[in-house]
């Protein structure tokens, strides 16, 4: 049966070689580097067995992309310490939203305004409004990254309607067709200051089950790389054009 692997990393900057990759199942990790074939390199090798395979990787490859912690175990915060989050960082937050839909934006009154009016109405005294404004006012970036699908659906025509209200007070809201994030995770994740992951986990309804604070240096590069590619492919939600 063939390995699930996720690519972990590479420091390379032109051919993706050498890398790491971790098996999902096991959390062994694959190094991929030039093979040692040299008889005289592999006679130094001490336990080097029969059919086993030696290879060279720069040091900085481990340091920056191997596992940190012997078994990780999940920190798990509820919705009150995330919101704490928004008025604690520093420099930056950004998101990338994957889902179809939220049951958060189903509930909201605002959602059936606009599926009656096509226009989603919002208060701007809401408190998201307020802290996201000052934060910004203050100097910090805060934006997102937003995937969706072709037809959109109402959830997500709601929420591109909605990013004139969260574009007011600062934020950057970007999309990114389904088809264009390959190769992005399909996982929804805030990242704050380029150090701190919260990774958030829903059920079959839509709704947030919890929510993982990630602080492992390889693990929240890993997020913020792809970060940079999404925003690399995705275009300012004023200038996405939803196709029907």
């Amino acid at each position: 049966m063939a390995r699930q692997l996720r690519f972990t990393g590479t420091d390379s900057k032109v051919d993706g070689c050498p890398a790491l990759h971790t098996d999902e199942d096991t959390g062994e990790i694959i190094v991929q580097g030039a093979p040692v074939t040299d008889p005289e390199d592999l006679a130094q090798l001490r336990h080097f067995g029969a059919g086993e395979a030696a290879v060279a990787v720069p040091r900085e490859l481990l340091v920056n992309w191997g596992p940190k912690e012997l078994e990780r175990v999940p920190e798990i915060v509820d919705r009150a310490a995330l919101r704490r989050l928004f008025e604690t960082f520093q420099h930056t937050a950004w998101r990338l939203e994957t889902r179809r839909g939220y049951a958060s934006d189903r509930e909201d009154p605002d959602f059936q305004e606009f599926l009656a009016t096509g226009s989603a109405p919002c208060d701007p005294n809401e408190s998201w409004f307020v802290n996201i404004k000052a934060q910004t006012e203050a100097g910090k970036r805060v934006g997102r990254v937003r995937v969706a699908d072709r037809p959109m659906t109402d959830e997500q025509r709601f929420l591109l309607d909605y990013a004139r209200h969260n574009a007011a007070v600062g934020e950057d809201i970007r999309y990114l067709w389904r088809e264009d994030a390959d190769g992005l995770p399909a996982e929804d994740f805030w990242i704050f200051d380029s150090r701190l992951i919260a990774l958030l986990h829903f059920d079959d309804a839509d709704d947030i089950t919890g929510v993982e604070l990630i602080t492992e240096p390889a693990a929240v590069l890993r997020y913020a790389t792809v970060r940079d590619a999404a925003m690399h492919h995705a275009v300012p939600f004023d200038q996405f054009a939803p196709a029907e």
